[in-house]
């Protein structure tokens, strides 16, 4: 219905009331307890507040960019900056693979298995099915998996948090359009 939220964005809504007067060791819980949250799959009202942005200049600095990797990131990048980042839990790690799956799906209709392997790393099709069916479940994607052509076919895919820096490109495109 018009003018209902979905419990993920009053979820969301939450976490930034009480990041507003959080700072150190407990924004940083806290920036660990929202990329495990269920449902919330957007960062950048997070990533707007000043305390957030704040933490670029102390020892916490690795929760920034890591809030920023789930806002704008994939899971590759992620493996390639693991050094320099804190763990991620299992449920940070599916979160941060079904939004790697979101950013697939924002540039392929059609995206082969092989594709989702490599950059998900995973090895076995049951899992990465079951991985699939999983974001789908979340609302984050619809599409159909063709197992005989080893597809996820995409029907529809959330949109990400997008970076200031790219809003000019995304108006040129619109222009083009």
């Amino acid at each position: 219905m018009a003018g209902e939220q979905k419990p993920s964005s009053n979820l969301l809504e939450q976490f930034i009331l009480l990041a507003k007067g959080t700072s150190g060791s407990a924004l940083t819980a806290l920036i660990s307890q929202v990329l495990e949250a269920p449902g919330v799959y957007v960062f950048g009202e997070l990533l707007e507040l000043a305390n957030v942005q704040e933490l670029a200049e102390g020892a916490n600095a690795a929760y920034l960019q890591l809030l920023n990797l789930f806002a704008y990131g994939t899971y590759p990048d992620y493996i390639a900056n693991k050094e320099s980042l804190p763990e991620l839990s299992t449920a940070q790690q599916n979160k941060l693979k079904h939004l790697t799956i979101v950013s697939l799906a924002s540039r392929m209709k059609c995206i082969p298995y092989s594709v989702l392997l490599k950059d998900l790393e995973m090895r076995n099709l049951r899992e990465l099915e079951d991985l699939i069916i999983e974001a789908v479940y979340t609302d984050i994607i619809q599409g159909k998996l063709d197992q005989r052509n080893q597809l996820l076919e995409v029907d529809f895919c959330i949109g990400r948090d997008i970076r200031k820096k790219d809003i000019n490109n995304i108006v040129k495109t619109l222009h083009e359009w």
